[in-house]
């Protein structure tokens, strides 16, 4: 097991590293340069325009060849220090800082709403197979995975200010500042993902179970009088959950970087709408330290999930 995890951690840095150089490489060949947006937001004007962006290219270090400022860069993170926004004007971990937390905040929310929901909505269509129970929970299932969450998202809105009258407070209130604010905040998108991450893991948990409960050593249980309880809890439901786990990590990892439209329409500054937000301005240390950090945060989820499989299924061995 110790050899494994040295294995799989050691993998990690020819990965982000790999990210670092293609994040890096795109943003140079994408068309626009960050110092025409500082100048016009200095109110520069043309007079002396180019005598301006040479000056600011200097100073941002553009002006260097990229293997210089690759290096640079990567020195940097070496050392914990990711440079300053070039829009911002502010240390990049900080505004990682600022925003992390919040996509954090809103992913762990969607995951606990969606497994909490989405695996006894699993477990209870595979058992109940085309019953009344089942054809309820696979409507509602498809519904989650045919409504997109932007869509959603706004309906949600729509429904609060038009039937309710009230609106959730935009923003981000610190949780242990203002619990209240904070909940009313963040519940309403936090459901809308899970809603959405939760159609794929009840039609993932009813798949797997359905499967398991046509094993041999199932029906073996059945025979032996055990409570039905005690069958599915021990030896359906554990067997059935490699697959779920393997499909709710992908979605958690995803959900750490593609929250940027909830995080848009109820006004969270999380990380996906800091990324976007970088990109659009070029802020190329923002968008360099963000993708390289998502990719990190999600291999290391995927580094767990197959640690799980070990507990999960004792027939797994990690040499």
């Amino acid at each position: 097991m110790r050899q494994y995890i040295l294995r799989r951690v050691l993998l990690l840095f020819p990965v982000v590293v790999g990210a670092s150089v293609l994040v890096f490489a795109l943003l140079r060949v994408l068309p626009g340069d960050p110092t025409y947006i500082i100048i016009g937001s200095e109110g520069g004007g043309q007079r002396g325009l180019e005598e301006q962006l040479a000056f600011m290219r200097e100073q941002l270090g553009l002006d260097k060849p990229l293997i210089v400022q690759y290096l640079t860069w990567t020195s940097g993170l070496l050392r914990l220090d990711a440079g300053r926004s070039i829009i911002q004007r502010r240390p990049v971990f900080d505004i990682i800082g600022d925003a992390l937390p919040i996509t954090l905040e809103l992913t762990f929310m969607a995951a606990a709403i969606a497994t909490a929901v989405a695996i006894p909505i699993g477990v209870a269509s595979a058992i109940r197979q085309d019953t009344w129970l089942d054809y309820v929970f696979r409507v509602v299932s498809i519904v989650g995975l045919a409504f997109p969450t932007f869509w959603t998202g706004t309906l949600v809105l729509l429904a609060l200010s038009g039937f309710f009258a009230w609106m959730p407070p935009l923003g981000a209130t610190n949780f242990f500042e203002d619990p209240k604010g904070n909940l009313q905040q963040f519940i309403w998108p936090a459901l809308i993902v899970g809603f959405s991450s939760g159609a794929v893991l009840s039609r993932m948990t009813r798949s797997c179970m359905l499967e398991v409960l046509r094993q041999d050593y199932i029906r073996t249980a059945w025979s032996k009088g055990l409570r039905e309880r005690l069958v599915l809890s021990r030896h359906a439901l554990k067997n059935a959950m490699l697959p779920v786990v393997t499909v709710g990590g992908w979605q958690f990892g995803v959900h750490l970087g593609g929250s940027v439209i909830q995080e848009t329409i109820f006004s969270l500054p999380g990380m996906g709408r800091s990324l976007v937000e970088a990109i659009f301005t070029r802020d190329y240390p923002v968008v360099q330290a963000i993708i390289v950090l998502l990719t990190l945060i999600f291999l290391m989820v995927n580094l767990l999930i197959d640690l799980t499989y070990a507990w999960l299924d004792p027939r797994i061995r990690y040499g």
